[in-house]
């Protein structure tokens, strides 16, 4: 098949959308952003009801699957699993006519299933794995969550303690996990637990991909100060799997871990300014318009930093977007694009704090104000989601700068012998 110009692509994708979804008023990126029209979401994480956000999701993944009709939805993925197979150029393209068209806010369940698991699988799953799951959720036919972080386990990754037990052909798991994004939405989940405490923690672990309507699987859901209940605590008690789910050898978890852990810290697809949670450039822009702020000398230093800031991590994104399409794995270039835009994130608190003054925490119900205090509130909550940003700036020290390792009173104890 030849491969198509990009004029070619755009001319084609373009008639696509205009067949399949709705333009903007104005036809810009940037018409979400007028003051006053529509909904003003900015929102970090969801604070809807079960049903609101299960009818989000509906709506996401609905649109995500018409897409995947003729490909649109793994641009740059392989076409084994139903990808183009073309280059991030195509899908840099396809990202900027889509937003110039209304179509569902995105979900972190949704980028979890299509950028975190999905290629995880590709990489470590065997064949009958990758023809099962990879096209499946690369489509998002079936949703997915981590089953990573235990009450004991955060940043510490690798001193998890849920056990799987192996038994002939299957192994029992038990235990708690506990941060686990849209697991009540989720039919299936990325687990990495214990399977030899006699070795030291980090090779001791093995991961598994887990029906969650499995016999002895329990979700509950977590409250948060921002109203929603997008986190859960699942609890397993002798849940049984056959070895086909194991994922990767056993005693690899480690490594499959990482490997999930890396894709979820790149950023590269965001554009330092794109389609995300919280807030952005052009809505903070458009709110100190709006309010007639932007005479202000401490409101323009706020909007130049935050400007910088996001042009910086555009860059940084876009390095990291070409060391992938290389085939570079993932590296400690996903822990800076965290850093950087978790840093983001809170400079976005910070610059809307003195831009709206009082009315970030007085609801006088004027459109696109008081709003913003999902932002500020759910900012802070990206400083550990993905790995603690404590943790990214040891491994950039350690393996960019080359600055000794911080000292391990455990590196040579067994996982059982290790205090918690």
């Amino acid at each position: 098949m030849t491969q198509p110009t990009v004029s070619e692509f755009t001319a084609e994708a373009r008639a696509w959308l205009d067949s399949n979804a709705k333009r903007r008023h104005d036809s810009s990126a940037d018409a979400a952003d007028d003051w006053g029209v529509g909904e003003f979401s900015v929102a970090v994480f969801h604070a809807l009801s079960f049903e609101q956000e299960q009818g989000l999701l509906k709506e996401i993944t609905g649109w995500h699957r018409k897409k995947a009709e003729r490909g649109y939805h793994s641009i740059t993925g392989s076409p084994e699993y139903g990808g183009l197979g073309l280059t991030k150029e195509y899908a840099r393209t396809f990202s900027k006519l889509e937003s110039e068209y209304e179509t569902p806010t995105r979900h972190e369940t949704f980028s979890v299933t299509t950028g975190l698991i999905a290629p995880t699988i590709a990489k470590f799953g065997t064949p009958e794995q990758k023809a099962k799951f990879v096209a499946m959720f690369l489509k998002t036919e079936a949703l997915c969550c981590q089953l990573f972080s235990e009450p004991g386990a955060g940043s510490d990754l690798a001193s998890l303690a849920c056990r799987a037990t192996r038994d002939g052909d299957e192994w029992v798991i038990n235990g708690q996990k506990v941060w686990s994004s849209g697991a009540q939405f989720s039919q299936w989940g990325e687990l990495i637990a214990r399977t030899d405490p006699d070795v030291a923690k980090h090779r001791g672990m093995t991961a598994f991909m887990v029906p969650m309507d499995r016999p002895g699987v329990e979700i509950r859901p977590i409250k948060q100060m921002s109203g929603g209940s997008s986190f859960n605590e699942v609890f397993f008690s002798d849940v049984r799997l056959p070895d086909s789910l194991r994922l990767g050898d056993v005693g690899d978890g480690w490594n499959v871990a990482l490997t999930t852990l890396g894709f979820e810290r790149d950023h590269s697809d965001s554009g330092g300014g794109g389609r995300r949670p919280g807030g952005t450039w052009s809505k903070l822009l458009a709110t100190a318009r709006a309010l007639d702020r932007m005479a202000d000398p401490a409101v323009r230093d706020q909007l130049a930093r935050m400007y910088t800031h996001m042009r910086v991590e555009g860059m940084v994104n876009r390095r990291a977007a070409d060391l992938r399409a290389s085939g570079a794995p993932a590296g400690p270039e996903g822990s800076l694009g965290k850093l950087i835009w978790t840093e983001g994130m809170n400079r976005m608190s910070d610059a809307v704090s003195i831009v709206l003054g009082p009315r970030l925490v007085a609801d006088t119900g004027e459109w696109g104000t008081y709003a913003w205090g999902e932002h500020v509130l759910g900012a802070p909550g990206y400083r550990i989601a993905g790995g603690s940003d404590e943790v990214q700036r040891n491994i950039i020290g350690e393996r960019v700068l080359g600055l000794p390792a911080e000292p391990r009173v455990d590196k040579n104890l067994s996982w059982k012998n290790t205090p918690r």
